[in-house]
C-alpha cells in the first residue's frame, strides 16, 4: 500500500505531453506538475494549448497538482551581485521583475483552468549577500499570498539553490515572517543539499511540517557547489528516511518526481522511468 500519492513535473519525462502522461500512468502516477510542455514553459501557452493539455492528461488518469511557474525567478533590481556558484535553470522562460505581476494574474487562470491549487514560486536569484534582500523577498511573499486567497490557491515556496530562499533554516525564517495560511512550502531536500545543508534530518526539522503544501524528489551527489544528479534513492539524501518522517508527521500531500538526473546514456525518459519506480518503491516501503 502506498503511503503517499505520487507524480511528477512532466517535462522531466518529455516536453510531449503525450509522451510523458502515458509513462507515469504506467508508473502509477496520479499527480502531474506542469512546468513545460511542447518546449514552451507554461506561463507562455494559450488557453486552448491548456485545454488541451488537459485532455491527455486526463485520459491518462492524472490531476494537475500544482502550476510549476518561474515566478520570482529572476534578478532583483538594485541589489547585491548576484551568487554566481549557482546554476539558474530557467526552464524556456525568460520573464523579467517587469514581468512578475502579468505572470501572477496568469499563473491564477492557468490555476482555473487546470485545476491545480498550488502555485509554486520561487524568491529571486540569490545575491551574495542574500540578508539584505531578505524583507524584499518577504514583501513580494506577503502581496502574492494575499492574492492567491483571493483565488482559493496556495502559493507554494520552492526553496530553491539558486535563489535567496534556499535551505530549510531560510524557509523556516520566511514561514515565521509571514503567518499566512495561503503560504506554504514546495520542499525540496535535494536543493537543500546543494546549498550546503543537510536537508534530512537537520533541515526538514526546522520546518514547520503542517506548511509543507508538496514535496519534490531528485537525488545527487556533489562535486563543489555543482550537484550531480543521479538515480533517486541511490545518491546523497536519505529519501527513507525523509519519507518515513513525512509519514509520521501526518503529511498528506503529494510526492512529485523532479528527476534532473540525464538518464543512463542520456536518455532522459528512461532515467525517470528509473526514478519513477524507485520512487514508488520508497513510498511503498514500511514506515520505520
Amino acid at each position: 500500500m502506498q503511503r503517499f500519492r505520487i507524480g511528477a513535473i512532466t517535462d522531466e519525462f518529455s516536453s510531449d505531453i503525450g509522451i510523458a502522461a502515458a509513462a507515469m500512468q504506467e508508473l502509477g502516477m496520479k499527480g502531474a506538475e506542469l512546468r513545460v510542455v511542447g518546449g514552451r514553459n507554461i506561463m507562455d501557452l494559450s488557453d486552448d494549448e491548456i485545454a488541451a493539455a488537459m485532455s491527455v492528461l486526463r485520459g491518462h488518469g492524472l490531476e494537475v497538482v500544482a502550476i510549476a511557474t518561474p515566478l520570482l525567478k529572476c534578478s532583483l533590481p538594485d541589489a547585491p551581485e548576484v551568487d554566481s556558484r549557482f546554476q539558474q535553470d530557467i526552464f524556456n522562460s525568460k520573464h523579467s521583475y517587469e514581468d512578475q505581476p502579468r505572470l501572477a494574474e496568469r499563473a491564477f487562470r492557468i490555476a482555473e483552468l487546470t485545476g491545480a491549487k498550488i502555485i509554486r514560486v520561487f524568491s529571486y536569484w540569490r545575491v551574495v549577500t542574500p540578508e539584505a534582500v531578505f524583507e524584499r523577498v518577504v514583501d513580494a511573499l506577503q502581496d502574492l499570498s494575499d492574492k492567491a486567497g483571493h483565488h482559493g490557491l496556495v502559493i507554494g515556496l520552492e526553496n530553491e539553490h539558486a535563489c535567496n530562499i534556499a535551505t530549510a533554516q531560510e524557509t523556516a525564517r520566511v514561514l515565521a515572517a509571514i503567518d499566512h495560511e495561503n503560504l506554504q512550502v514546495v520542499w525540496d531536500p535535494a536543493n537543500a543539499y546543494v546549498s550546503g545543508e543537510k536537508p534530512f534530518p537537520t533541515g526538514y526539522q526546522l520546518l514547520d511540517a503542517t506548511r509543507i503544501a508538496h514535496v519534490h524528489a531528485k537525488d545527487c551527489t556533489l562535486d563543489g557547489h555543482k550537484p550531480v544528479w543521479g538515480p533517486l534513492g541511490d545518491c546523497d539524501i536519505d529519501w527513507t528516511g525523509q519519507i518515513d518522517a513525512l509519514a509520521e508527521d501526518g503529511y498528506k500531500g503529494f510526492i512529485h518526481l523532479e528527476t534532473h538526473w540525464p538518464g543512463p546514456d542520456g536518455n532522459k525518459l528512461e532515467g525517470s522511468k528509473i526514478c519513477g519506480r524507485n520512487l514508488r518503491r520508497l513510498v511503498e516501503a514500511t514506515a520505520l
